[in-house]
């Protein structure tokens, strides 16, 4: 078991420069060195000779954008020293620092223990990013119901900040299985052991958040889906019947222009004073056109009436 504090060098967003020469300095493996320039990777954990090497992706959840904002923290254990890199804005290193500043008894058990500490620092601050998403889902239950109409592509960006953040939990959950399968070959006292098993317990309640959320919100798609299509069918049911109603009203306003139109037909074929017309000057003319008028009106209105146009 160890008994002396490894020394802990942190650099936050270091140049490329700066990490090439820290590499020199080490002695690194040439992979090593060309994982420790290239960020953005995967969480992995990985052995060069005697440097162990890890990728932790930490978390954060911002309300306002509903994003999950991601860091990388690189960490470098070696027999007598450690050296963690940051890249992006995360306090997990400093939140582990501090919390190992003055327990020297965990600090004597060497540099797996910092690891440890920065994983339960990472890992603690995955539970803020849950409670963000169970609240945020929360929030889209109420809007699904009450129709409102931006709630798919809420919906839809959601899903993917939950599958992100699914993918950084499972990937470091390979992190600390791979640890774990290397207790008893690389001698990992017991203290340390039972620390990063309640590290894992944490990690597999973020995990199974994380697969109920996608459940949750696959289901709040579906019924989404429903209710926006049966929003369409009544919409169509009211454009239909609206319809309807217009063509009714043209109908009847056909009708009636109809049923106006042939005496004014009438009048205006007789109000021509032509001298030649027939019956012009006929004693029962004007009787006769009014009669004409008024059959041609009552045969009108009761043709669109059996049509039921009126």
């Amino acid at each position: 078991m160890r008994t002396t504090t490894p020394n802990w060098l942190n650099l936050v967003q270091p140049t490329t420069d700066r990490i090439i020469a820290l590499a020199d300095d080490l002695g690194l493996h040439d992979l090593l060195r060309e994982d420790l320039v290239q960020a953005h990777q995967r969480p992995k954990l990985e052995r060069y000779d005697d440097t162990l090497f890890a990728v932790l992706h930490t978390a954060r959840y911002a309300d306002a954008a509903e994003e999950v904002q991601f860091a990388e923290v690189h960490v470098l254990v070696r027999p007598d020293e450690i050296v963690t890199i940051t890249h992006g804005a995360t306090r997990a290193v400093a939140t582990a620092r501090r919390r190992l500043r003055d327990d020297q008894e965990i600090m004597a058990l060497g540099g797996e223990a910092i690891l440890y500490g920065v994983l339960d620092a990472v890992v603690d601050e995955y539970s803020p990013v849950v409670k963000g998403l169970a609240h945020d889902i929360a929030e889209i239950d109420y809007e699904v119901f009450g129709g409102d109409a931006n709630v798919s592509r809420r919906i839809w960006k959601l899903t993917g900040q939950v599958a992100a953040f699914d993918r950084a939990s499972r990937s470091l959950r390979e992190v600390l299985n791979g640890l774990i399968a290397g207790f008893a070959k690389h001698d990992v006292p017991e203290t340390l052991r039972s620390y990063l098993r309640d590290v894992a317990d944490h990690l597999t309640v973020v995990t199974e958040s994380t697969d109920h959320f996608r459940n949750r919100l696959r289901d709040i798609l579906t019924v989404n889906a429903a209710l926006m299509s049966q929003r369409q069918i009544e919409e169509i049911r009211e454009l239909n019947e609206a319809g309807r109603q217009e063509n009714e009203a043209m109908k009847k306003i056909s009708a009636w222009a109809a049923i106006i139109f042939a005496p004014s037909l009438i009048g205006g074929i007789y109000g021509m004073n032509f001298d030649t017309m027939p019956e012009l000057h006929w004693e029962y003319g004007y009787p006769f056109a009014l009669a004409l008028m008024v059959v041609a009106m009552v045969v009108l209105w009761a043709m669109f009436k059996f049509k039921r146009w009126i």
